[in-house]
């Protein structure tokens, strides 16, 4: 029978990717490395606190763009909820708006998803030693931007007005009276200077806002 030559203590990770490809291939090759050990595997964003509470990983390594629910939301509520678990996100895009997001949200790091896997690696060990990990292009970018300009309220709004949803459809979802759900869509809009609430939602998606 062969030896198992990992540690005694191996890093406990969650892994949080819906591309199957990418996502049990990143996971082979992380589980690859003598120190780390790929405990759970997640295909969704809803999934992802109860799993951390159920696996108790040390790092939760999650995509930021899940169906369901983003890993900016789940980040955040796994700092409340394990708050021992390191969070390192991972984009495809490298939207200015998802690093400040992730920060916010008490993540450790935030990376390329096509890092060689010897980078991430690296990374999980190095967040758990209290270092926060960065793409340098990624921060580079992000101070460069600026910040949001949108309101939290702007933001929930723009992300409800998604495919095609009038302002009452907008006000229920919400609980808010119509007239506020107004002015935010066309707040939102001059604050982004686009030419209406459609384009203001493509815009702050493209820029990470929301």
């Amino acid at each position: 029978m062969p030896r198992d030559h990992r540690p005694a203590k191996s890093i406990r990770v969650l892994l949080a990717e819906d591309q199957g490809v990418t996502h049990g291939a990143l996971a082979l090759l992380l589980g690859m490395e003598p120190d780390l050990e790929v405990v759970v595997q997640v295909p969704a964003g809803e999934a992802i606190v109860d799993a951390a509470l159920t696996y108790r990983p040390d790092v939760a390594l999650l995509d930021v763009e899940l169906p369901g629910r983003s890993g900016l939301d789940a980040a955040a509520e796994l700092r409340d909820q394990a708050p021992d678990c390191r969070v390192l996100l991972l984009t495809t895009h490298g939207r200015p708006g998802h690093l400040r997001r992730a920060m916010d949200a008490g993540a450790a790091g935030f990376l390329v998803k096509d890092a060689p896997v010897e980078e991430l690696a690296t990374a999980i060990r190095r967040v758990l030693t209290g270092e926060t990990v960065i793409d340098p292009a990624l921060a580079g970018t992000a101070r460069d931007a600026g910040p949001n300009p949108l309101t939290a309220q702007e933001c929930d709004v723009l992300r409800a007005s998604a495919n095609g949803a009038t302002v009452a459809d907008i006000a229920a979802r919400l609980h808010l009276p119509e007239p506020t759900v107004l002015d935010c869509l066309v707040s939102a809009t001059a604050r982004t200077a686009s030419a209406n609430h459609t384009e203001a939602l493509r815009e702050a998606r493209l820029r990470g806002w929301l």
